[in-house]
């Protein structure tokens, strides 16, 4: 018995809303509010503050890429997903609760960077079950859709929850909700605001969206079963040479985009003297070109396959980031970095659906850990690129040129890939 259009519309519209819930951490805690608090009244100076909290999320990142394949592997045998989301979801909030008590007094740094390491890690863990759901999600052939609209919706859902904290909390003199400046109270409420935000917007996931039969197993027989099978995974994937082909080729372009993440602002305060207002207006921007990107190109993504929609997409970053390294005034810094936005998104959101098309169904959770892990093995390299690049060129611009790099050979990698793989779906 096949489940009713209706349900389905619901379960689809659940399993999106889970991407605009969960996309308020990263947004407000881990890139634009909790970070700065962080800088302004924990760190001694702005360079220990950008060392220290590198090396949090380095170390979140890092257990990320050990913990993903093996719990995707045991999660394969045990067959439910939605305990380990919940269970993932639950670690983040409460996480991103404790940092009310974060007050601006450096001794509470390591509390700080010790739950953001966490949260981080959480979420991203929690993302590796999440993605793995789609295909069982999607109607048939509607999975670049789906994958496109949650991308999208993710962006809004971050963007939407950072406006809320501005207006509620941390403008001055214009807050509705007053706090006490003093203690820091209106950036400390971020992290509970932040925590009731994913909390909320996640129970449709779990009221609405099926998930698969659990097996009824003891713990330590799961585990052991689910790393034999990944280590049979592991060995045989180079036999898999388009699955293989692929996590190579995201591997490298999604460090050239977290490097782009990672140095855009610096760039642009760098080399076109940009205020933090302006930046703040710029990085907005950027996140609402993205988020029309992974939705617009959903359809595209159906209709010509996710493969050609990545290589649309890295064409697009190539030729935008080009022609952001030679322009002169704001302005066109601007418009070309909103070009850069549009195409940001569909790499992100075609990656996943291609992902869920190439993993064979009784390993996906596995295979979106593995994922996970293409996504952070090589995530110092370009960062330590851009950065040696720069002083020994003495120049941003050179620096930040190496990033095209990247785009290029994930390009040129993905070209050949069968795209009767793709097809399936």
């Amino acid at each position: 018995m096949h489940p009713s259009p209706r349900r389905d519309r619901r379960a689809v519209i659940a399993w999106c809303l889970y991407d605009w819930a969960n996309s308020a951490y990263p947004t407000v805690i881990v890139t634009f509010v909790f970070a700065a608090y962080f800088t302004r009244a924990l760190a001694t100076d702005p360079e220990a503050a950008t060392g220290a909290w590198g090396a949090a999320l380095a170390l979140s990142g890092l257990a990320v890429a050990i913990l993903a394949p093996v719990l995707g592997a045991v999660a394969d045998q045990a067959g439910r997903r939605k305990p380990w989301i919940g269970a993932f979801t639950a670690l983040a909030v409460l996480s991103a609760v404790a940092l009310w008590w974060i007050v601006p007094d450096p001794a509470y740094a390591l509390a700080a960077l010790v739950l953001i390491a966490v949260g981080n890690a959480a979420f991203e863990l929690g993302q590796v079950f999440y993605n793995a759901m789609l295909p069982e999600v999607a109607p048939p052939g509607r999975v670049g859709r789906v994958s496109g609209w949650a991308w999208g919706l993710g962006y809004a859902g971050g963007l939407a929850c950072l406006a809320l904290v501005l207006v509620l909390f941390v403008r001055e003199g214009t807050a509705l909700i007053p706090l006490d400046r003093a203690s820091a109270e209106p950036v400390r409420a971020s992290g509970p605001f932040v925590a009731l935000w994913f909390a909320l917007f996640a129970v449709p996931l779990f009221m609405f969206t099926p998930d698969r039969p659990g097996r009824r197993a003891p713990l330590g027989p799961t585990i052991a079963s689910g790393l034999r099978t990944l280590a049979a995974s592991l060995r045989a994937l180079p036999g898999q040479r388009a699955l293989g082909r692929f996590l190579i080729a995201r591997m490298i372009y999604t460090d050239g985009l977290n490097t782009l993440f990672a140095f855009g602002g610096i760039y642009a305060a760098g080399t076109f003297a940009m205020s933090f207002e302006e930046i703040l207006v710029f990085g907005i921007l950027l996140n609402v070109a993205a988020g029309l990107g992974a939705a617009g190109f959903a359809w595209i993504d159906d209709l010509l396959g996710a493969r050609r929609t990545i290589l649309l997409a890295l064409v697009g970053l190539i030729v935008g980031g080009a022609a952001i390294l030679v322009v002169e005034s704001r302005v066109w810094f601007t418009v070309f970095g909103c070009v850069i936005g549009v195409f940001i998104g569909p790499a992100q959101a075609a990656s996943r659906s291609l992902m869920a098309r190439l993993a064979p169904a009784e390993v996906r959770t596995e295979m979106f850990g593995l994922y996970a892990l293409s996504g952070k093995a090589t995530a110092f390299v370009g960062p330590a690129l851009v950065g040696w690049v720069t002083l020994w060129v003495g120049s941003q611009r050179a620096g930040m040129a190496t990033i095209l790099v990247f785009f290029v050979v994930g390009f040129v990698l993905l070209w050949p890939l069968n795209a009767e793989n793709d097809a399936c779906r």
